[in-house]
Parts: C-alpha cells; sequence; structure tokens
C-alpha cells in the first residue's frame, strides 16, 4: 500500500488498529501491521510470543479431551496421523457415493494445481448422511481443537486438489511456508492412498514450536515484508528457504505418505508445503480447518453455537461473491456449479 493510498484512508486507522489484537495478518494491507517502525520496536515479536503462550493456556484445558499418545506425537511433532479414521464399512460406503453424487462446487486455481471445495453445510449432509461420521462433535473435533489451540467448532468440507504438471506454472503452496503468525490446525481424512508422486502433504515435524530462533526470524522477516514481492510472504503467510530453515535448527521437511482412511491433522504455524506432482493428479480428502483470535482468554467460542457452525463457510462464500460482484472482480471461490468429488477441474 503506497503512502498517497494510507494518508488518503487515514479514517481506517483505528479498525487498522484494533486489527492488532485478532487474527489479521498482512503486512501490505494493514499499514499498522506491517510498519517496519512499529515492528521494529517489537509489535510483531509481541504478537508471535503472546499468540504463542495463549495457545499454550488453551491446550492444558482442551488437554483431557485427547488421547494421551495423540497429545504426545502433536507436542513432539507438531502433527498427528491416525489410520483407519472411520469405520470401514462407512468409509468404503462414503467414498463410493462422493464418486457418484454432484455437490454444489467452487474451484480456485493457483498456478498448476485447481483446489475445489465442497463445504458441508446442512443440506449437503442430509444428502449423504454417512459425512456426519466425519463432522460429529466428538470423532475428530477435539484432537483439532487441541492441535489449533482453540476452542470452537473446526469449518468441514471436501477438498479437492487437482495437479496439472504440464501447464509448467508455479503453484505457491509448494514452497515451504507457515499459514500464518500463530497456531491454526488443518485435517485431512484422505479418500485415497497418497504416495510420494501424487503431491502428497510436505511437514516440517518440531517446526511448530516457538524457539529463540524462530522468533528472531519472524522479527526480520516483519521488518520487510510489507513491500515483499512475494505476495502470500507480503499477507502474512512466510516463506522460508531450505538455507532459513536449517539456520533455524535441525529441521528436514517430510513427505506424509498415507493409506486411504488416514487422517493427519496438523498445526500450520509449522512449515509445511504441498509436494510437486510428476504427473496429472485428482486427490480428494474430507478436510477441516479451525482458526480463531489467536489472545482470545476464553475456553469458548461462538462458532460452538447452534445452527451457525456448520453454515459458517456458506455465509463466507456468500459474502466473498457480493464483494467481489462490489468491486467488479471475479471471487477467488469461483462456483462452478455442481461437481462430485473426483471430477476433473472446471477451470
Amino acid at each position: 500500500m503506497s503512502k498517497t493510498s494510507i494518508a488518503s484512508q487515514w479514517w481506517r486507522y483505528p479498525l487498522w488498529t484494533m486489527a492488532v489484537l485478532g487474527s489479521s495478518k498482512s503486512f501490505r494491507t494493514n499499514p499498522v501491521i506491517g510498519s517496519p517502525g512499529l515492528n521494529e520496536r517489537g509489535l510483531h515479536r509481541a504478537r508471535v510470543k503472546l499468540a504463542a503462550d495463549m495457545a499454550a493456556r488453551r491446550r492444558k484445558w482442551l488437554a483431557p479431551s485427547v488421547r494421551d499418545d495423540e497429545r504426545q506425537a502433536f507436542d513432539r511433532d507438531g502433527y498427528v496421523i491416525r489410520e483407519n479414521a472411520l469405520p470401514r464399512e462407512v468409509f468404503e460406503r462414503l467414498v463410493e457415493t462422493l464418486h457418484s453424487t454432484p455437490l454444489p462446487a467452487r474451484e480456485m486455481r493457483q498456478g498448476q494445481a485447481v483446489t475445489r471445495m465442497i463445504p458441508l453445510g446442512p443440506n449437503v449432509l442430509s444428502t449423504i448422511p454417512d459425512l456426519k461420521a466425519f463432522t460429529a462433535p466428538q470423532t475428530f473435533a477435539p484432537l483439532i481443537r487441541y492441535v489449533a489451540g482453540l476452542p470452537g467448532e473446526p469449518v468441514y468440507f471436501i477438498q479437492t486438489v487437482i495437479a496439472e504438471p504440464a501447464l509448467k506454472k508455479a503453484d505457491p503452496q509448494t514452497s515451504l511456508h507457515a499459514d500464518t503468525f500463530h497456531s491454526t490446525a488443518k485435517a485431512w481424512l484422505f479418500l485415497q492412498d497418497v504416495g510420494p508422486d501424487d503431491g502428497p502433504f510436505v511437514f516440517v515435524p518440531g517446526s511448530h514450536r516457538l524457539t529463540p530462533e524462530r522468533l528472531e526470524w519472524e522479527h526480520r522477516q516483519s521488518l520487510a515484508a510489507h513491500h515483499d514481492d512475494r505476495q502470500h510472504h507480503a499477507s502474512g503467510s512466510f516463506r522460508i528457504s531450505p538455507e532459513e530453515l536449517q539456520a533455524l535448527g535441525d529441521f528436514t521437511p517430510q513427505k506424509v505418505t498415507v493409506p486411504a482412511n488416514t487422517i493427519v491433522v496438523a498445526d500450520t504455524y509449522a512449515f509445511h508445503s504441498r509436494a510437486t506432482s510428476p504427473k496429472h493428479t485428482v486427490r480428494a480428502e474430507l478436510h477441516a480447518y479451525h482458526r480463531g483470535n489467536p489472545f482470545s482468554p476464553l475456553p469458548f467460542s461462538l462458532s460452538s453455537l447452534p445452527g451457525f457452525g456448520e453454515r459458517r463457510l456458506d455465509m463466507f462464500l456468500a459474502y466473498e461473491d457480493w464483494l467481489a460482484k462490489r468491486r467488479h472482480k471475479r471471487p477467488v471461490w469461483q462456483d462452478v456449479g455442481e461437481s462430485t468429488a473426483f471430477d476433473e477441474a472446471h477451470i
């Protein structure tokens, strides 16, 4: 954002300042968060440290709802793998149904990859009741909450990643990065076997912990992120090079290859990416994410209110459509009509 643009929007400063107290992360669009002067004085460092402290406190409240072995795996590595996640008969029936049932879908293209999203709102859940085995409050939600360090209900949808390497265009998700400056959780229940050439999830075990080296690295990034050429980096999803990663400690990225019916739940403050696929790939999964105000001291969330949590994604997409129309732009998540989870890309 240019100085002229900032000066003409002086009236936004109260909102930009208040955003510091929440999950806002963009160094480019928020001149308070992106201020080199304030970050030199420790603004970003303080936000990162306080967010980590609050997440640790909330996890103490959430720990009794999580299996000991999974809690220990997360505390050590930053992610949890659970095989045979759903009962076999439910999983097989669900995969068969998702192959043949078109559902309202959105798609987004990033370079050679297209991501499809089918929100799991009340209508879809009533159409395919077996999906409730994934979204039921006591199935995976307690683990997702613990990994995120947040109370409340996750957002659920069917996700399909279509890799089209023949296009020779860069996919920003294949660069190692952290999603934001605080703990968030993402979960993938894979509907197919995922091998090393299928564009698997790549994760850096142990990089979810806020070490002095990581905090100093965060501080250095904050000083120049507002004018970084990398769009995602400037927006607060910091990218990291292999050389920078090694300077932070003994870290090795690992491809997470798993059999079908495995759920992976990861803290995406840790460094991660999507592996490049050398072949055309259509990979489908049941997906969830959980994020919120990283500074909240409360053991509850409005997302737990009946009738609200399962509609949040549909409400968000409707708002994004309205905003894009108002700005005469195309929405990031384009409505492609109905699609099965396993169809080829529509955009």
